[in-house]
């Protein structure tokens, strides 16, 4: 007993010491790689029916036809 604890404790608090450095580690990741930046802008291109997106696009392939 190192301390007055059982070697079961220490591998508890060795694992969720582990899972906390972890999800840290992760967070900063998301963090970094910009996952939080625009948080509140994708529901609204949720409710975006695309209509403009498919119009852009047969604009496109009308475009490459009149090219051939």
């Amino acid at each position: 007993m190192l301390l007055g604890l059982s070697l079961g404790t220490w591998l508890l608090l060795s694992v969720m010491v582990a899972f906390t450095i972890g999800g840290i580690g992760f967070w900063l990741a998301a963090r970094k790689s910009g996952q939080f930046d625009d948080v509140e802008g994708i529901k609204y291109r949720m409710l975006d029916d695309g209509a403009l997106d498919i119009e852009e696009e047969e604009n496109k392939d009308d475009k490459k036809v009149q090219k051939k």
